[in-house]
């Protein structure tokens, strides 16, 4: 989903799950699941070793690390993504693309 739809339901809701690709510096989200944006990118070429999900609540700006799809028994052994680079660059593209909503 584009930025301008993620701030439209912005308006309406206190958390919206959101689908980073780190690579792509794009973002999707406002779905029920954080496959279903996942499976979006995956559609238009994004690789799955690039795409994380996360939270944000517009009202506080905070971000949440956690999600199905950051599970990879290889590279993240939880539903919270640990590794602390990609969080920066989670939350910077987030910060770029939806601003203070």
């Amino acid at each position: 989903m584009g930025s301008n739809i993620l701030k439209a339901i912005a308006k309406y809701r206190h958390y919206i799950k959101v689908v980073v690709d780190i690579e792509r510096r794009i973002l999707g989200g406002g779905g029920q699941l954080h496959s279903d944006c996942e499976s979006e990118f995956l559609d238009d070429g994004s690789r799955q070793a690039n795409l994380w999900g996360a939270g944000f609540m517009p009202l506080t700006q905070k971000i949440t690390y956690d999600s199905l799809i950051n599970l990879r028994p290889r590279e993240n052994r939880s539903m919270e993504i640990q590794d602390a680079t990609i969080r920066e660059l989670i939350a910077e593209i987030i910060q770029q693309l939806l601003g203070r909503l």
